[in-house]
């Protein structure tokens, strides 16, 4: 098969390391990808929501099955596209419709799915300039902090945690009179505060049955102790100490099953991963919100866990036999650590050259924001690289990802030295 995978980032070069394995494989190629992709494929210099020129590469290399990695294409309509040309509705995309993507493109679409089929969340409302007054009543009712995001998508910046309530009316309004979050904003989601500690359980799914991936744990703040500003991402831990049979099975039973019936029962064709954070709520899961994709860098720890035929798992996902296909997880655990350039999330540098950054018998280095220029790796984002390991334990996989962190060579290197540690110290007795 020839495959097509969308994207640039950490998560689709393990995308594209795990789809080199199968024998199924012939060609691929990753549009735009990055200097790691090219490893296993050939890219393609093409934006992922340019579907113009995706259709003529997909028409020119005979592609057979698409992958999408970014929210982007999915929530503009991708999978739409597709089936609506004569030409590529024959040709299977992994990802939902654009009516499934809303899952993540509106998190009133998402709250109002959930309290719709019975799914556990926070306690929220949304608001708008029409309904604006009632606002502070509803704030006024909640004990803080109090939980703002944006209806649509914000870069991954549109949620806001204020712990003053004056603070949080202001926010509010900034947000849907002053284009806070530009047009992401006019509608705004304000939930209760959940407390707890966050996790992720990433599903793939044909729309009719699933396999549940390893669960994961990233580390959103720039800095050691979940300090500073919110990022893509510094790192993550797959599976998580506390995610159990017990607990996964509460999961399934309270969150998946129900979220994969509400979509069929709302007649939403959903084809692709399905992303659910939540909140471990005193052994009780709660969902903080869906993706309709999987994460970055979540990806580079769960994906490597799976011992199965990737590409036989999507072609299962594409003719809805996913079911039918064999299923297996390493009982080991992952962690990555991502070196992102000096000064990220906000102004850094780029075209700084890199040294030492092979994978080695002990590391999976996937890139993110490289570019090969002049024979030479060079950065070219504020994420740069996640180094994923192995082991038995969480210390002794994280250890080889530190390790691996100091030899990789560029000016202004910087990462954080504590991922897994939360998870290390986490008390279990707190898990029922």
């Amino acid at each position: 098969m020839n495959v097509l995978i969308l994207g640039s980032g950490g998560r689709e070069h393990a995308f594209a390391w795990k789809l080199s394995q199968s024998k199924k494989l012939n060609n691929l190629y990753i549009a735009p990808g990055n200097a790691g992709t090219l490893q296993f494929g050939i890219n393609v210099n093409i934006s992922v929501t340019d579907f113009e020129a995706i259709k003529n590469l997909v028409l020119e290399k005979e592609i057979d099955l698409v992958l999408v990695g970014p929210e982007d294409p999915l929530v503009n309509g991708i999978h739409d596209f597709f089936i609506e040309d004569d030409v590529l509705k024959e040709i299977p995309l992994i990802g939902p419709k654009k009516e499934g993507a809303l899952l993540e493109g509106s998190k009133d679409f998402s709250k109002k799915f959930m309290l719709r089929h019975g799914i556990p969340t926070a306690k929220s409302k949304s608001f708008n300039a029409s309904n604006f007054a009632e606002s502070a009543q509803f704030l006024e009712s909640l004990e803080p902090p109090y939980v703002l995001k944006a209806d649509g998508l914000a870069a991954g910046k549109g949620v806001l945690i204020i712990k003053d309530l004056n603070d949080a009316k202001l926010e509010l309004e900034n947000m849907i009179f002053n284009s806070k979050f530009g047009n992401a904003g006019n509608t705004v989601v304000i939930e209760e505060f959940l407390k707890g500690i966050e996790l992720s359980v990433f599903v793939l799914t044909d729309g009719k049955s699933y396999k549940i991936l390893p669960s994961a744990k990233d580390y959103k703040k720039v800095g050691v102790g979940d300090t500073g500003l919110n990022t893509g991402g510094m790192g993550a831990i797959s599976p998580v100490p506390f995610t159990n049979e017990a607990f996964i099975k509460k999961v399934e039973e309270k969150i998946i099953k129900p979220t994969i019936d509400g979509l069929l029962e709302d007649n939403i064709d959903y084809r692709g991963f399905l992303f659910i954070g939540l909140m471990n709520d005193n052994g009780e899961p709660k969902v903080i919100e869906y993706n309709c994709r999987m994460g970055d860098p979540e990806t580079e720890v769960v994906i490597p866990l799976i011992d199965s035929d990737f590409l036989e798992l999507l072609i299962g996902v594409s003719e809805q036999t996913l079911s039918e296909k064999s299923f297996n997880v390493s009982h080991l655990i992952a962690s990555t650590v991502v070196l992102v350039s000096g000064g990220y999330p906000e102004e850094y540098e780029k075209n700084i050259e890199i040294s030492n950054y092979n994978s080695t018998k002990d590391n999976l280095v996937f890139h993110s924001g490289t570019v090969f220029k002049d024979d030479k790796l060079l950065t070219n984002g504020g994420r740069v690289f996640a180094i994923t390991s192995f082991g038995n334990t969480i210390q002794e996989a994280v250890a080889k990802s530190m390790q691996k962190a100091e030899t990789i060579s560029f000016e202004k290197k910087y990462y954080r030295s504590d991922i897994g540690k939360d998870l290390i110290t986490y008390s279990t007795s707190n898990i029922q």
